[in-house]
C-alpha cells in the first residue's frame, strides 16, 4: 500500500502564517525520549502511516511546493504538482500515476487522527474494500462531507458501518457522520473521480466516494473511539485544540 497526503491547497483563515508556509509545517508537540519536542505536522503523518507499514509517500503540492521539497528530502517522497486548486478530488487524481494500480492511503496534510489507522487498514484488507473512510460525529454536519452509515457491529473494538451515500456540505444532512480526511482505497477511486461531472467548482474526493457507492464498490467506514482524536490546523481554534490535545497528551 501507498501514501498519497495532499498538500496542495493555501491557508485561508490561517493565511498570515500559511501565505508563507504551508500548514503541513505547522508544529504539535510530542514526546521524544525524556524531552518534549515539536515536530511538524507533515512529519507526524507520515510516522503514524509507517507505523501501519506504509514506505511509499506521494505529496500532491501546489504553491509551497519548494518548500516541502527541502523539508521532505531525506525522507525520499515522490512530488506532484497540482498548479491550480480544483480540490481534494483532483490533488488525488494528479497522484494515480504514482499509484500504479495499488491501494493507496489518501490523507489532508492539515490533519491527524491519533489511534485507529491501523483498524481502517485491517478492515479494508479483510472486506477486500474498494474504500474505507475514517468518521466522526459532529454538531454541524453541513460544514463536513457528510457519510451516511449502515451499522454493522465491530471491528477491532470500533464500531463499522456500510457507507450508502456521501455528500460534500450538504444544506440538509441525512447524519451527523463527518468524513475525517483520511481514506484507504483501492485503484478504483481513480476511475471514479474521472467519471465525475464538473459544471462549476472543485472536484471533491466525495464525489468520487459517492460515484463508488454508485458503482456497486464496498466502502466502509470506521468511527473513532472514545479516546482517539482528529487533530486538525486549518484555523486557528483548531489548531490551538490541537496543541493542547498534544501537550496534555504526551
Amino acid at each position: 500500500m501507498k501514501a498519497i497526503i495532499t498538500s496542495a491547497g493555501l491557508g485561508t483563515r490561517m493565511k498570515h502564517v500559511t501565505s508563507i508556509i504551508p500548514k503541513a509545517l505547522l508544529p504539535l508537540f510530542k514526546k521524544e525520549g525524556n524531552s518534549i519536542v515539536t515536530e511538524p505536522m507533515i512529519d507526524l503523518i507520515m510516522d503514524y502511516l509507517e507505523a501501519v507499514n506504509i514506505q511509499d509517500f506521494c505529496i500532491v503540492v501546489g504553491a509551497h511546493g519548494r518548500v516541502l521539497l527541502e523539508h521532505l528530502y531525506d525522507r525520499g517522497a515522490t512530488f506532484v504538482v497540482q498548479k491550480e486548486p480544483k480540490g481534494f478530488g483532483d490533488a488525488v487524481l494528479r497522484a494515480e500515476r504514482f499509484a500504479n494500480s495499488s491501494p493507496v492511503f489518501v490523507h489532508a496534510d492539515d490533519g491527524l487522527l491519533v489511534g485507529g489507522y491501523s483498524a481502517g487498514v485491517k478492515l479494508f484488507e479483510n472486506k477486500n474494500a474498494d474504500g474505507v473512510v475514517f468518521v466522526r460525529r459532529v454538531p454541524n454536519p453541513s460544514r463536513y462531507g457528510i457519510a451516511t452509515l449502515k451499522p454493522l457491529g465491530t471491528f477491532m473494538d470500533h464500531a463499522y458501518y456500510e457507507v450508502t451515500n456521501a455528500e460534500e456540505k450538504p444544506k440538509e444532512p441525512k447524519s451527523d457522520y463527518a468524513l475525517i480526511a483520511a481514506y484507504v482505497f483501492s485503484s478504483k477511486i481513480f476511475e471514479a473521480l474521472k467519471s465525475v461531472s464538473i459544471v462549476s467548482g472543485e472536484l471533491e474526493l466525495t464525489y468520487g466516494i459517492q460515484k463508488l457507492i454508485e458503482g456497486d464498490g464496498k466502502v466502509y467506514a470506521i468511527e473513532i473511539g472514545k479516546n482517539e482524536k482528529w487533530l486538525n490546523v486549518g484555523d486557528p481554534a483548531s489548531y490551538l485544540d490541537s496543541l493542547q490535545y498534544s501537550y496534555a497528551n504526551l
